[in-house]
């Protein structure tokens, strides 16, 4: 992870920033499903309440060099600026993970129950009522499932600052809960 790459969502008066984020986040999902699977990671620099317009690829030279070669940001071009290929700098904060929230609904809470024999049908509605659902505070990006065709949310969570990096795996949405990318 000696390189990164940062893509700057551009203002626009007909798509939102978050929107074309969302797209943007859709796109490069497919992108390392199919091509980089595990070898590009993504960081958000600009994360905080929201993930920011700024979303930073991290990976090797010739890992990020493949995947820009891709056609993945066709139709999104002439609203992304993305720079050039860069090593990471000296002066780096630290090491830090981002990494998905996942959260059950209580409809999902319910079946699973009722599939499992735990409660019968009505004894599931009353004991997980959907009020009981809690809201997460974090960011996110909604994308549409290429599986099911539903709306979904994904959100983010930056893990806690460190001092040194940390190896592991990361997923096709180039996320990891134990391996770190630095943070500048």
């Amino acid at each position: 992870m000696d390189n990164y790459i940062d893509i700057v969502v551009l203002p626009d008066a007909e798509i939102s920033s978050p929107a074309l984020i969302n797209n943007l986040f859709a796109k490069l999902h497919r992108a390392l499903v199919e091509h980089a699977g595990g070898d590009v990671v993504v960081s958000f620099p600009k994360y905080g309440t929201m993930l920011g317009e700024v979303l930073r690829l991290h990976g090797t030279r010739h890992t990020l060099d493949r995947l820009m070669t891709q056609p993945w940001l066709k139709g999104l071009r002439d609203y992304t600026s993305v720079n050039n290929i860069s090593p990471v700098p000296d002066n780096i904060q630290g090491y830090h993970t981002t990494f998905r929230v996942q959260q059950k609904s209580p409809p999902n809470i319910r079946r699973r129950a009722i599939f499992k024999g735990w409660l019968i049908e009505d004894e599931a509605l009353h004991k997980i009522p959907d009020f009981k659902q809690k809201r997460l505070s974090l960011p996110f990006i909604q994308i549409k499932s290429q599986s099911t065709n539903q709306e979904i949310r994904l959100f983010f969570q930056r893990g806690e600052q460190q001092d040194k990096p940390t190896t592991g795996h990361f997923f096709s949405y180039g996320l990891s809960i134990e391996a770190t990318v630095p943070w500048f």
